[in-house]
């Protein structure tokens, strides 16, 4: 077995700044589309106790890009040390922000774009190397991430707010012809591999660092679930049997009445709807299965006679090339990701159909690892051996532990910048308003191994 892959190749400076600017300018771009498709009432409203208001992610956006690249790249003064703590997510809960003395729209927009002109000026003449929070401009690139996931959760409360739709995206391609004949699962060898990175510039803490793991052999869905076979779950009468769910999972379907997918509802003749960013329509049964928790996700594999693949077991099928034993950055390889390769950075506003983007595949021909819906694993949020929290611990570190499960690879609302074959995303099982799907697995017998 050979380690992990290397980084990206990076260039010189100028190609690291320009890279930076790219990925700033990227996730802006995508700011600016979220926050000027509704107007200044419904920017600064509370759509849901789950979420913050619109205004207050804006403005926390430009809080930590001058807290990062204002100040502690840069070294310039601070400027609005007056709203460092209203947009400090760990001193308010998302419930309680709307009752903070928060920067109207036109005041919150014009910081950020003050803040970005700073930023820019400082990219240009920041050294880029000779301390970790800047080399490969390790800085711009983690405040680039962070605002592309701010976008995501903005998406979110896009999806959870009501009214008529505010956002538009053509839908995803279709899928290329014999998807529908894929094999229904593929064998992963048993063995070691090398999960995680110590190489990925742009990684983050809890990517860190690259270690082996031995993985015994197991089976895994080419794509994943669909919204058809998660329909079978439902009519054979899954959200009444106790039986395939987790205790503290059937006790919180019991409690709260669920007994489908949030968002979808049946018309008068049976028929399932969703409403997906203010459009009601039909259930489309071949796209994944979408805004499912993980108890809903694990009930569902139970009852399939199989389960949720841990968090090695997902890595080793998104990265682990079985030819050359080397982990590689995504499934299709080491190049970045491409419109062919997976559904990603809020190109479309809903996952493609099961079975699309043939060229994204792994080498053992899993398709849909990167994009479409984040995956539900098995696996509790925890520490890799060797971790060490950089460059601060609340963004990992406060959460590892039996609380959180661990989410894989992306889903259409992700920009590629955070999106990586290592990167983790974690939440709580009973988390249902976030883009999240699964695939399952099984073990495989003595005979495959």
């Amino acid at each position: 077995m050979t380690a992990a892959t290397g980084p990206a190749p990076l260039g010189d400076a100028e190609t690291l700044r320009q890279r930076a600017a790219d990925a700033l300018a990227t996730a802006r771009e995508r700011t600016a589309t979220l926050t000027t498709c509704v107007d200044e009432p419904e920017l600064s409203a509370q759509h849901s106790p789950l979420m913050s208001p619109l205004v207050w992610d804006l403005a926390h956006i430009g809080n930590q890009e001058e807290l990062w690249l204002l100040r502690a790249v840069g070294g310039r003064d601070a400027l609005r040390p007056d709203i460092d703590k209203v947009y400090d997510a760990f001193e308010h809960p998302r419930a309680e922000r709307p009752s903070l003395p928060l920067l109207p729209p036109d005041e919150a927009r014009a910081y950020v774009a003050d803040v970005r002109n700073r930023v820019l000026d400082v990219l240009q003449t920041a050294p880029l190397g000779g301390d970790r929070l800047v080399d490969a401009a390790f800085a711009f690139g983690m405040v680039a991430q962070h605002e592309q996931q701010h976008d995501e959760t903005m998406l979110i409360t896009h999806q959870l707010r009501r009214g008529p739709a505010a956002l538009s995206a053509p839908p995803p391609p279709r899928a290329p012809a014999g998807s529908t004949a894929l094999r229904s699962e593929v064998l992963v060898a048993g063995g070691p591999f090398a999960m995680g990175t110590s190489t990925e510039p742009w990684a983050l803490d809890n990517e860190r660092p690259a270690h082996h793991r031995d993985v015994p052999a197991f089976f895994i869905d080419t794509v994943p679930v669909s919204n058809g076979a998660y329909e079978r779950f439902i009519d054979d009468g899954g959200y009444d049997d106790a039986r395939w769910w987790a205790p503290e999972g059937w006790a919180y379907i019991r409690e709260h009445g669920l007994a489908a997918p949030l968002f979808w509802r049946r018309d008068g003749g049976g028929t399932w709807l969703r409403r997906r960013f203010g459009v009601t329509e039909p259930v489309p049964a071949d796209e994944p299965v979408l805004h499912v928790s993980w108890y809903e996700a694990d009930a569902y594999a139970r009852w399939a006679g199989r389960r949720l693949p841990t968090e090695e077991e997902w890595e080793k099928a998104a990265r682990h090339d079985p030819a050359t034993g080397r982990s590689r950055r995504y499934p299709w390889g080491d190049a970045d990701p491409a419109p062919e390769h997976a559904n990603l950075g809020q190109r479309h506003l809903q996952p493609a159909p099961v079975g699309s983007y043939p060229e994204g595949a792994s080498p053992l021909g899993v398709r849909q690892l990167m994009g479409d819906v984040w995956e539900w694993t098995s696996s509790d949020f925890l520490p890799y051996p060797g971790f060490a929290a950089f460059p601060y611990r609340e963004y990992s570190e406060v959460f590892f532990g039996p609380g959180h499960k661990v989410l894989r690879g992306g889903s259409f609302a992700v920009d590629a910048v955070a999106c990586r074959g290592t990167f983790r995303n974690w939440d709580l099982p009973v988390r249902r308003q976030i883009f999240s799907g699964f695939r399952t697995a099984r073990d495989a017998g003595p005979e495959a191994a």
